[in-house]
């Protein structure tokens, strides 16, 4: 393909405007052939971004390569599980189980902890688009109270499965086995880093809780909880001396403990 006597300008915009391998591979054997300073930057820059999807293919093979085994070995549905909100001293702890379907398109599929709000928002959108059953489960800070912070994040991941339109036939869970739940369980330290599946139950579950702090500052302003979503940031702990607890703070933790049992 001669593309030597387009203007640059629309080479660069074919370039931009190339969404699949396929499109940009035939504007690269073109541009190839283009003696033109321009060209040759061009064709540079598509071989970098063509490097790059080579290796999130790659990576996101190992973030599948378990689920991947399991499907081989006769698995259908296959759930990710994960919780966010252990430490913070206000609002829910909240879960999310995630089951993807055997081919998935995630660029940049990670923990959720390493990720942007941005990035965070757009993968969780995504995530929501592709998936074939998502399951949230939310526990107040009154059954935090109640239960222990431990054992009110397993029963968070297990409302999540519970709440699956369609009942896993495996589940793979960040670091812990989740109790009361009829399928196999795979338990893998930090598998949020390590696995996509959980990956993918981190970021949603943490776009899902940050908008439950949203609108818990709306309902009890003063003490940030939108800025920090409820972890003991030293502006937190100062609006907590000052204010005392809101109704969605948790008793048992010992800051808020700390302040309930003394002066202010």
């Amino acid at each position: 393909m001669d593309l030597s006597d387009l203007p640059l300008a629309e080479l660069r915009a074919r370039c931009c405007a190339a969404a699949t391998a396929a499109q940009r591979e035939r504007l690269l054997a073109g541009l190839r052939w283009d003696s033109r300073r321009g060209a040759r930057a061009l064709a540079g820059a598509l071989e970098r971004r063509a490097c790059a999807e080579r290796t999130e293919a790659c990576r996101q093979g190992v973030l599948f390569a378990l689920r991947s085994r399991l499907l081989a070995a006769g698995a259908r549905l296959v759930a990710g599980v994960d919780e966010v909100g252990m430490g913070p001293l206000a609002g829910p702890v909240v879960a999310a189980a995630v089951v993807l379907p055997e081919t998935v398109s995630l660029p940049g599929l990670d923990d959720s902890k390493r990720l942007s709000p941005v990035a965070r928002e757009r993968l969780a959108a995504h995530i929501h688009e592709q998936a074939l059953a998502i399951g949230l489960g939310i526990v107040e800070p009154e059954d935090i109270d109640r239960l222990n912070i431990y054992r009110a994040g397993l029963e968070a991941m297990r409302r999540a499965v519970l709440g699956l339109a369609l009942a896993p036939d495996h589940v793979l869970v960040d670091a812990r086995t989740i109790p009361g739940l009829a399928c196999p369980q795979t338990p893998i330290v930090g598998g949020d880093a390590l696995d996509g599946s959980i990956a993918a139950a981190s970021i949603v579950a943490k776009v899902a809780r940050d908008a439950i702090m949203r609108h818990l500052d709306e309902r009890h302003p003063g003490w940030g909880l939108a800025r920090h979503m409820g972890y003991p940031t030293p502006q937190h702990l100062a609006a907590l001396r000052l204010l005392g607890p809101s109704p969605v703070h948790r008793r048992s933790f010992a800051p808020v403990a700390r302040v309930l049992s003394g002066p202010r």
